[in-house]
């Protein structure tokens, strides 16, 4: 049986749906087998993040009946399985089926070592599916008030509905005075913070390259952190490379993607 990881957060724009996708491409980058749901029934941008475009059979199909699991499973970069949401807006209303959802985590339960589901935020129904799913939960938060609020409402839910909290994945980090600290966030949550990813303008580059930042500049600051947070969950030692040159890549962006 996989580890079963829900990534979280209490209010959009945290950077969570681009942490999973890079936490997820590492660990494949790692050796580990991963798949990786798009949860976000609503909202699901994961596979334009990953440079899966045009994908004809999704999560939506399968929980309305109208297709197998199986052929919603595409292969990403690195071998990163992942079961991507839909984007039309009549899959949409079939699809909000939270006992299927169940049902299908079950099934996939014992296809990968990690299923990181992609958790819409907020405390809808569908967020709270995604949270009844997985065993485990990483909250992903910015360090300002209002988002780690959020992300306390979402722990406490996850906590009542059985599901642990491994921690915090602290996002979008600056110098900024009017920041909250490391500390200060742990001691609200009150779990750890497992990695504090710094705001870095390699992860929209990649964004719009829509290869994720672990493969397109495995060098960069963001990379590095997301790359060091999968180690930490796979259970192994992560030494961050030296610098490429401009060369590599180049080469590496153009090459470095994959898909079914």
């Amino acid at each position: 049986m996989g580890r079963s990881i829900v990534f979280a957060s209490g209010k959009g724009g945290t950077g969570k749906t681009t942490t999973i996708a890079n936490v997820g491409v590492a660990l494949a980058q790692f050796g580990r087998e991963v798949i990786i749901i798009d949860a976000d029934i609503t909202m699901a941008n994961l596979s334009l993040i990953l440079g899966m475009e045009d994908i004809p059979i999704t999560l939506h199909d399968v929980l309305s009946g109208e297709a197998e699991l199986n052929d919603a499973i595409y292969e990403g970069p690195a071998g990163v399985k992942v079961i991507p949401g839909g984007l039309s807006l009549e899959k949409i209303k079939k699809a909000k089926n939270p006992e299927r959802l169940r049902e299908l985590m079950r099934e996939i339960s014992s296809l990968a070592d990690f299923i990181l589901i992609d958790a819409p935020a907020g405390l809808e129904m569908t967020s709270i599916t995604a949270l009844l799913i997985g065993k485990e939960l990483i909250l992903v938060t910015n360090p300002e008030i209002s988002a780690i609020t959020d992300s306390l409402k979402t722990k406490l839910v996850a906590e009542k509905l059985g599901t642990l909290p491994l921690g915090a994945v602290l996002n979008r980090v600056t110098s900024e005075k009017t920041e909250l600290s490391k500390e200060d966030i742990e001691t609200i949550l009150d779990v750890p913070v497992l990695m504090v990813i710094p705001e870095d303008p390699e992860v929209k580059r990649a964004s719009a390259y829509g290869i994720p930042l672990v493969v397109k500049n495995p060098t960069s600051p963001a990379a590095i952190a997301y790359k060091q947070l999968a180690a930490k969950l796979a259970g192994i030692r992560y030494s961050p490379p030296r610098p490429e040159s401009p060369i590599k890549r180049v080469f590496r962006a153009l090459f470095g993607g994959g898909r079914r």
